[in-house]
């Protein structure tokens, strides 16, 4: 039975991204309706950002040596800095796929999300099986060929780091860009290409979600 964590970091409560990720999950509901969903939204319950018991829990981590994740407890110096990790670790070690709805702000990710990233990372560990799809809204056109490609470091960024910290490669983007169009005038003229797009990624989550079902 396969699990679904979906988090959901856009300050906006009308987003695109969250858009997006909705349309994933009812997708994913109708594919294995007998499958688990958590859902968590880190704009309104946001995981805090790390503090020192949170350092002394990675230093304690890197002097074991280890990287079993069960005997994190054991290796939390700071009990309080356990008590904000255990919960927010456990669901994700609970969940074989994870679905990440965000914006780009500032050519990166909310602060929010970050926090949750920091908190359930810690060195050398690994999500063996566990799958990622982030599906995502930017203002302007990031997509390679577009002028500000260079500038995208929120696909970066999180594909480096699912890579990197998690051992994960099975990670997919659906993107929807130029969103902007339709409340900067300067960019109206681009709004056509941002509907498409955003038709595009709709339909692209709603068959990629029949994928993640086993």
């Amino acid at each position: 039975m396969t699990h679904l964590l979906h988090l959901d970091a856009s300050a906006r409560t009308n987003s695109l991204s969250r858009r997006l990720g909705a349309e994933f999950v009812r997708a994913w509901r109708a594919a294995a309706p007998e499958g688990d969903y958590t859902y968590r939204d880190l704009a309104t319950d946001p995981a805090p950002f790390i503090d020192e018991g949170w350092t002394e829990l990675c230093d304690a981590v890197l002097a074991a040596g280890s990287t079993d994740l069960d005997r994190l407890p054991d290796l939390a110096v700071t009990p309080a800095a356990w008590r904000t990790v255990e919960p927010l670790l456990a669901q994700l070690l609970a969940a074989d796929v994870i679905l990440i709805g965000t914006p780009m702000y500032n050519y990166s990710v909310p602060a929010t999300l970050k926090a949750w990233l920091d908190q359930v990372t810690f060195p050398r560990m690994s999500l063996g099986h566990r799958r990622f799809v982030v599906v995502s809204a930017r203002g302007g056109a990031y997509s390679p060929g577009a002028p500000k490609a260079a500038f995208d470091y929120q696909e970066r960024y999180l594909r480096d780091f699912f890579a990197g910290h998690y051992a994960v490669t099975d990670t997919v983007f659906v993107n929807a860009e130029l969103a902007n169009a339709v409340s900067d005038p300067n960019l109206a003229h681009l709004r056509p290409e941002h509907e498409a797009s955003l038709d595009a990624a709709i339909a692209e989550v709603r068959l990629l979600a029949k994928d993640y079902t086993r």
